[in-house]
């Protein structure tokens, strides 16, 4: 099998996230996409707004359900922190030896590539896959072990739904199935429940 490794903090995980999975698992030419929370994000560390790991990782679980070819990885929170994605990957070829694994990264990321550890390595040994973002245009990339997929963008970030959540709004349509109720019933982001 194929499998699609899409990262994040998923802080918290939003409508825009499943739908990419989704997009590249049916037509992206992947088996399966897992969701593969980071706790810490080595470019992002420091963060004051990531809530547990595990109230992430139970957002995710709810949000995948019991849907096909969506999965939650949750192997990067046993890892040390920082997480690096190469570790990520190289322990899965491992510990799944038939399976083929890929990187799927927006074109915000992979404008700073070159910054993340062994990102040659990435590239040689798992190849990337860059999805478009809001405010960066992919254009052609003309590099070994890396493929464009123009997925339908979402302009919804996690950023933007725990403002609002903390303004009291309701983002019951922004978010997955049952995830604005985990985050009311936990008071998370300043909601109130």
């Amino acid at each position: 099998m194929t499998i699609g490794i899409l990262g994040g903090s998923f802080n918290p995980v939003h409508i825009g996230h499943l739908m990419l999975a989704s997009y590249m698992q049916q037509f992206g030419g992947f088996d399966e996409v897992w969701l593969t929370l980071s706790p810490l994000n080595p470019l992002k560390a420091g963060s004051d707004e990531l809530i547990s790991d595990l109230m992430r990782l139970k957002m995710l679980e709810i949000a995948t359900g019991t849907s096909k070819g969506l999965n939650v990885c949750d192997y990067e929170l046993t890892m040390p922190k920082p997480s690096y994605t190469i570790n990520t990957l190289r322990y899965l070829e491992k510990r799944y030896p038939r399976h083929t694994f890929k990187l799927i990264i927006g074109s915000d990321n992979w404008k700073i590539f070159d910054q993340w550890k062994d990102h040659e390595s990435i590239l040689s040994d798992f190849g990337v896959v860059v999805y478009p973002r809001p405010g960066y245009p992919v254009g052609t990339i003309y590099e070994d072990g890396v493929d464009v997929i123009n997925a339908p963008m979402a302009d919804v970030s996690s950023t933007f739904l725990r403002k609002a959540i903390a303004r009291g709004k309701d983002m019951t349509y922004f978010l997955p199935h049952g995830v604005f109720d985990y985050i009311k019933q936990n008071k998370l982001y300043g909601a109130k429940s």
